[in-house]
């Protein structure tokens, strides 16, 4: 499988950030989300950069049990990978306390939601797991990668007074109210390639520093340039680009690079 340069699609949001790097090819405006993805067959896992300049409504997301329930291909599992902060920034994930559905519906109704998620300082580095049913919400000052199962199913609790729909019943009924007890951690800052996580739809990796890719194998890679550069026969992947395919035959990567790569399950 050779490796290609996947398409950019440029999300606008009212809480997205006006000083997106250049390398990103944005429009002007307030670019909160790139999504990287064939337009004409889309792949099992979507990656995304994220930046935030207001926070993200209290959201959740179902499971494949769930969502095949309600008539979806499949739920959503997703990683967040920060790479970039300013201020007093946060990322809310699951709550202070557990909460019976009744609870929760209430706490979102009232707004008493927004200070029940347990919002945790976060640094450039910072990574967590976020698995179907946990409650969440990203801050304000926050850039970060998102790699997610490719389905776009987002169920709002509470969203600040902004005038969007929310979500309560499906929500409220995939959710679990509960403290967070996922997988998390820093990125490494020691060279060579290192497993992140390894869940039920896919695993991430960091190659940091000069890295043999070959151990990698025929199977295929999702790779996501953070520092850095990795040149490849389809062009030279760079931050603001998402490359996919295989890495078997290896690659040039920069001394100073940072890579994520993501392998389907």
């Amino acid at each position: 499988m050779s490796l290609e340069i996947l398409p950019r699609h440029f999300v606008e949001k009212p809480w997205g950030q006006s000083d997106v790097p250049a390398a990103f090819g944005a429009p002007e405006g307030k670019l909160g989300e790139v999504w990287f993805d064939r337009a004409d067959a889309p792949l099992p896992l979507l990656c995304k950069w994220l930046f935030t300049s207001e926070k993200l409504s209290v959201q959740v997301h179902p499971n494949d049990e769930q969502a095949r329930a309600r008539s979806l291909a499949s739920g959503k599992e997703e990683c967040w990978i920060v790479t970039e902060t300013q201020g007093d920034a946060r990322l809310g994930i699951g709550l202070t306390k557990s909460l019976s559905h009744e609870e929760l519906r209430a706490a979102s109704l009232s707004g008493e939601i927004e200070d029940l998620l347990d919002w945790k300082p976060v640094k450039p580095g910072d990574w967590f797991h976020i698995a179907p049913g946990t409650v969440h919400a990203i801050g304000a000052g926050v850039r970060l990668v998102e790699i997610q199962q490719n389905a776009d199913v987002t169920y709002r609790l509470y969203d600040y007074g902004r005038p969007r729909e929310l979500h309560l019943d499906d929500g409220i009924a995939v959710s679990n109210p509960s403290v967070y007890d996922g997988a998390q951690g820093h990125l490494s800052q020691e060279p060579g390639l290192h497993l992140l996580f390894d869940g039920p739809h896919f695993r991430i990796l960091q190659a940091q520093g000069p890295t043999d890719l070959e151990s990698l194998g025929e199977r295929p890679c999702y790779i996501v340039p953070v520092k850095g550069a990795l040149a490849t026969a389809a062009g030279e992947l760079e931050p603001g680009s998402v490359g996919y395919g295989s890495l078997a035959g290896g690659g040039s990567v920069s001394g100073d690079s940072m890579l994520l790569i993501a392998q389907e399950s």
